[in-house]
């Protein structure tokens, strides 16, 4: 089954009359009256106070997507979307107690959100237990798709099969083959590391893993670390830290000269996110996934990149843009369901196709996974900060799982 969710020139023409205005229209001016009815309220945690750099541009990009729909007349017939937040406080416990509490103390018809993947795979569970919807924005584990997958879960980022996948092509191409892994000591760290060894032992089967790092998450030694990978001698590295740890393991590489002559490929270090705080010394010709919107030509695009700035007066991150194509893709969800019961949310999700500022998504209904892509180029340092330099989007249809994979993992299926 596909359904087309509805209004994608619509979206797209609004986007583009929006170019250097302060705020976006959504159709003609006037066509529908502020939304006033009874509000549609929605679910939404995230780890606000752990993970400020991604969540905040995140909530800021959800918030103007709502804030543009009820100025437009809202959903079904006049309701305004009325997004309640909590904290989820970096934990799968805390999720999954707050998670709990939006549904029976606030009424909502469903929850999105969540950074980490291991808070991911907790709510998707709730989810299931719940019988209620669950669009996971951000958190990439592969298990949430797959063996941990359900039919309450959605997912809209692309996987960490997926991006990892279209690094290895990279590792592949730099005749690399003595590798050393750093990641997170965490579900999504782990499930990276595991991905990549498969992956790579594939693409290059003389390619051998020399060395692992797993520091706990925002706890590194980066010192023992840079040391320990330093030993093995590698001719290229995959990198899966981010944030604070991120920070230390590229100052205390660069001190010791870990970097040099040497390939990185590095998952989601090419977003602003996890590049800004490194200032200057952002690390030259990683291969990374990223966000290069400074480059980014596309007129719809720009459109959302003008109207954010705009609103919040400061250049948008990966997570500004998320937040906002999500917000667009629950109002279709809603538009094309006519109803917030589960099952007719459910209904309208499955094969779903979008368009978004990104051009058309489409949900695959055999694991709930979106096909937005990435980007993928060399981190280059510019103006005392970081950016992308020849850099390709990689369309993320091309990079799903195989089917036969999702149906071994998913005997819901």
């Amino acid at each position: 089954m596909t359904n087309a969710i509805a209004t994608p020139r619509r979206a797209r023409a609004a986007l583009l009359a929006a170019l250097g205005a302060a705020a976006l229209a959504l159709g003609p001016v006037g066509a529908l009256a502020q939304a006033s009815g009874e509000p549609v309220k929605v679910g939404e945690l995230n780890s606000y106070s752990n993970f400020a750099a991604f969540t905040v541009p995140y909530r800021q990009g959800f918030q103007m997507a709502f804030e543009e729909i009820n100025e437009a007349g809202g959903v079904l017939g006049g309701r305004p979307i009325e997004v309640i937040s909590r904290d989820d406080g970096a934990s799968p416990a805390d999720a999954t107690r707050v998670a709990e509490e939006l549904v029976t103390r606030e009424g909502v018809s469903f929850v999105f959100g969540s950074l980490l993947s291991n808070v991911g795979v907790a709510l998707a569970d709730f989810a299931n237990q719940r019988e209620i919807l669950y669009i996971a924005a951000e958190p990439l584990t592969d298990a949430l798709t797959m063996e941990q997958g359900n039919r309450y879960t959605y997912r809209i980022r692309p996987s960490t099969y997926m991006q990892v996948k279209m690094l290895v092509e990279e590792a592949q191409a730099s005749g690399a083959t003595r590798w050393a892994i750093v990641a997170p000591n965490y579900e999504y760290g782990q499930s990276a590391a595991a991905v990549f060894k498969r992956l790579l032992s594939e693409a290059l089967p003389e390619a051998e893993i020399v060395a692992e790092q797993y520091p706990a998450l925002n706890r590194i030694d980066a010192g023992a670390t840079v040391s320990a990978i330093e030993q093995a001698s590698p001719d290229g590295i995959f990198n899966v830290l981010f944030g604070g740890d991120l920070v230390q393991f590229v100052r205390q590489g660069d001190v010791r000269g870990l970097f040099e002559d040497r390939t990185v490929v590095s998952l989601l270090t090419g977003e602003p996110e996890w590049y800004l705080p490194l200032g200057e010394e952002v690390p030259q010709g990683w291969i990374v996934t990223g966000y290069p919107w400074q480059d980014i030509e596309d007129e719809t695009h720009r459109a959302f990149i003008e109207a954010y700035r705009a609103r919040w007066d400061e250049t948008p991150r990966l997570g500004s843009l998320l937040g906002y194509m999500v917000g667009y893709m629950i109002r279709d969800m809603l538009e094309t369901a006519g109803s917030t019961e589960t099952e007719a949310l459910l209904s309208a999700l499955e094969g779903a196709t979008f368009d978004t500022v990104l051009g058309e998504i489409s949900i695959r209904p055999e694991d709930n996974q979106a096909t937005m892509g990435a980007w993928v180029g060399a981190l280059v340092e510019e103006g005392g900060t970081g950016a992308m330099d020849e850099w390709d989007y990689k369309d993320g249809a091309d990079y799903l799982p195989p089917l036969d994979a999702v149906r071994e993992a998913r005997p819901d299926l």
